[in-house]
C-alpha cells in the first residue's frame, strides 16, 4: 500500500471507530486492524492518536484548498470567507459522528485539546489565505481571529446538522458572519484599508 493510501486508510479507520465508540476507548491496535494494516505500519507516522488527528486536519486543509476557485476572488471578502468555511464543513461532514466523539473526549481531557490547538490555528491560517484575507498587521490578525471564532461558534450547529445540504450550518454561518461584520465596523476605521476587518481588501 502506498504511503498516501496507507495514511488515508489509517485516518478513515480512526474516524470511523470514533463514530462507533468513545474516542478515549479507541486504540492504535484497533485502528490498524480496521485499516487492514499491521500495527508496525502505523509506527513511522502515527505514533499517537493525536498524530492521526493532525494528519486528518491536513487532509481536510488540502481538500478545501483543492476546491479553490479563482473567480471567487472577484466576490466581496465576506462571501469569500463564507465559501471557504462552508467548503471546510462540507469536507468534514462525512465524519460528524467521529468528530462528536473526539470533541466529547477532549472536554474531559483539556490537555489533549491544548495539544491540538496549534493544528487548528494553522488550519485557520490556511482558510483565511484561501479567502484572500491573510494579510499582515492588525487587519490580518483580526481576520484570522475572526475566522477562528466564527468556525468554533458554528461547530456545535454543524455537529448537530444531519441534513445533506447542511442548511442549518449554512444559515448559522451567514448570521455569524453578518454579526461579526457589524462588530468590526464599529472599530476605528483607520486601522484598516477597507470598511471593516472582514471587508478590508
Amino acid at each position: 500500500m502506498e504511503d498516501d493510501s496507507r495514511s488515508r486508510a489509517v485516518i478513515d479507520a480512526a474516524l470511523a471507530l470514533a463514530g462507533e465508540q468513545p474516542w478515549q476507548e479507541v486504540t492504535l491496535a484497533a485502528i490498524a486492524a480496521r485499516a487492514g494494516l499491521p500495527l508496525v505500519d502505523l509506527y513511522p507516522d502515527f505514533q499517537s492518536k493525536t498524530a492521526i488527528l493532525r494528519a486528518f486536519a491536513r487532509q481536510i486543509d488540502r481538500a478545501v484548498l483543492a476546491g479553490e476557485d479563482q473567480s471567487l476572488m472577484r466576490e466581496p471578502p465576506r462571501d469569500r470567507l463564507f465559501d471557504v468555511l462552508m467548503r471546510r464543513f462540507e469536507a468534514l461532514a462525512p465524519w460528524r459522528a467521529g468528530l462528536r466523539s473526539i470533541l466529547q473526549a477532549e472536554r474531559r481531557d483539556p490537555l489533549a485539546a491544548l495539544r491540538r490547538a496549534p493544528d487548528f490555528l494553522a488550519s485557520m491560517r490556511w482558510m483565511t489565505a484561501a479567502a484572500g484575507l491573510d494579510g499582515e498587521g492588525i487587519a490580518g490578525f483580526l481576520h484570522r481571529r475572526g475566522a477562528e471564532a466564527v468556525f468554533l461558534s458554528i461547530l456545535p450547529v454543524f455537529l448537530g446538522d444531519d441534513g445533506e445540504d447542511l442548511s442549518k450550518t449554512m444559515a448559522a454561518l451567514d448570521r455569524q458572519l453578518t454579526r461579526g461584520d457589524r462588530i468590526m465596523r464599529r472599530l476605528p476605521m483607520h486601522l484598516f484599508r477597507g470598511g471593516s476587518a472582514i471587508d478590508a481588501p
